[in-house]
């Protein structure tokens, strides 16, 4: 029972690590082409899209946090912080609702 526990668990983050770009992708056609954002758009990111960037700002944070001493011996450790960690952050945390 605690093998299958754990194995839902990992398929559950890696298909939700999978589905957010579809998601994005799919809920930003529902934005106006003139910068107007519908209520439609403002309540799928709420609802979907924030939480979800919240789970992978976290999950980005903790493959950040164990690719470390690889990346620092590769010599990328500003970019793997800014593509796992700062950018998830920033769509998450520092866009304007229902602006995909």
């Amino acid at each position: 029972m605690h093998k299958i526990g754990k194995q839902s668990v990992a398929f559950l983050i890696i298909a939700t690590m999978i589905f957010i770009p579809f998601g994005t992708c799919a809920l930003a056609k529902a934005k106006v082409l003139d910068n107007d954002v519908s209520g439609e758009a403002m309540a799928a990111d709420f609802f979907i899209i924030r939480p979800l960037g919240i789970v992978t700002s976290v999950l980005g944070t903790a493959v950040f946090i164990v690719s470390l001493p690889f990346s620092a011996l590769g010599g990328n450790t500003k970019t793997a912080c800014r593509k796992l960690v700062q950018d998830p952050f920033n769509f998450t945390f520092q866009r304007p609702l229902g602006d995909f």
